[in-house]
């Protein structure tokens, strides 16, 4: 390609970039932060003191002013239990259950509470933990569960039982996650889905948009 081509059509990219950008922002709501793309700007460390500082720096894993948009920027509003809040998560990323079944249990909240910045997330944390697309699927449309692998199949059907309904886990439904998962992967596996139904509620509550490069892949209803 001639160097005078490359440059143009580079600059054509970047210029499409920019164009797409400006439209995502100039179509979100009044009260989004166009720089945190939630209802709270981004938090600067350099406005905590000694302790925020080094909780800032704890959970965002470096020693930058700005902080990650998503879960982390909006929970360092409450500096002290957002350091908590992090560690368990860190924490519940390295349990028995394994990368797959951690990463299907944060998709049943995300699907239930129509986050779709937690789903876009973990949608794709599934495909590289190698989640078959399909299970990624049937909790994605809310369909029913009857081809998938029984330990897919029941661990969808646990956290819908607990997120829906009366939020109650009948004893068959209990039996059988032991059965399949023993009793600390069943722990486990609620923990997790509490820890991401506690983020949907976050970022429901703010309003969390996808910044204009990430493409949203959960249908809202």
């Amino acid at each position: 390609m001639k160097p005078m081509k490359k440059i143009a059509l580079l600059l054509m990219a970047s210029a499409a970039a920019v164009l797409s950008a400006q439209t995502a922002q100039a179509q979100l709501p009044d009260d989004i932060d166009p720089m945190s793309f939630s209802r709270l700007p981004l938090l600067l460390k350099d406005t905590l003191d000694a302790e925020g500082q080094a909780i800032f720096e704890t959970i965002n894993g470096g020693e930058g002013n700005v902080p990650r948009i998503g879960p982390p920027n909006n929970s360092m509003y409450s500096i002290g239990p957002s350091e908590p809040f992090d560690v368990l998560n860190q924490r519940l990323r390295r349990t028995i259950v394994g990368r797959e079944f951690f990463e299907i249990s944060t998709l049943v909240p995300a699907r239930e509470f129509n986050q779709q910045y937690e789903w876009t997330a973990h949608e794709m944390g599934a495909q590289r933990a190698g989640v078959d697309q399909e299970v990624i699927d049937v909790i994605k449309f809310n369909r029913p569960v009857t081809d998938l692998p029984e330990r897919e199949a029941t661990v969808i059907e646990f956290g819908r039982m607990m997120l829906r309904g009366d939020h109650q886990v009948s004893s068959e439904m209990f039996a059988k996650m032991v059965d399949l998962f023993g009793r600390q992967g069943t722990i486990e596996i609620t923990m997790i889905m509490g820890d991401y139904t506690m983020t949907a509620m976050l970022l429901n509550v703010v309003d969390q948009h996808l910044p204009p490069d990430r493409e949203p892949l959960l249908p809202m209803e």
